[in-house]
């Protein structure tokens, strides 16, 4: 009983220690975050605008049938395509999703979060593998 006692003591020790250094503001992978008050703050900014202009390596570029595309990591998949997989409520748009962020009210917009790491897109497969932007909106 004393042993199991014991056990029990150093486990608990051993995961309530105290890291020396300043805690991180969010887990790391948990991509960059524009909130409502963010798009609040900007003014006049379209979504392409904002998101250019607040999320590091994000571009927007012309196909050779002048579609527009969101690129956010890498030249291209396995696949060939270089566009990020845009994720709004949980559904996945598809191709030319780009196209269709024009169609999404600004004031409408809860948060956008901006994925690019292998560890945070997974869960999306091959389909998040140049990143994944999760909008997600306001519900009335």
């Amino acid at each position: 009983m004393k042993r199991v006692l014991l056990l029990a003591a150093s486990l608990t020790v051993a995961c309530s220690s105290h890291s020396s250094g300043p805690r991180p503001a969010r887990p790391s992978g948990a991509g960059n975050v524009i909130t409502a008050e963010d798009i609040a703050h900007s003014p006049g900014m379209s979504l392409e605008q904002l998101l250019v202009a607040r999320i590091p390596g994000l571009s927007f570029g012309r196909t050779a049938d002048g579609r527009t595309f969101i690129k956010l990591r890498g030249s291209s998949t396995f696949m060939g395509d270089e566009e990020a997989l845009v994720v709004v409520n949980g559904i996945a748009l598809g191709p030319n999703a780009a196209g269709n962020l024009n169609a999404i009210e600004m004031h409408d917009i809860e948060s956008i979060t901006v994925l690019q790491d292998a560890a945070s897109t997974a869960q999306w497969g091959s389909r998040g593998g140049n990143g994944v932007i999760l909008i997600r909106t306001k519900r009335g």
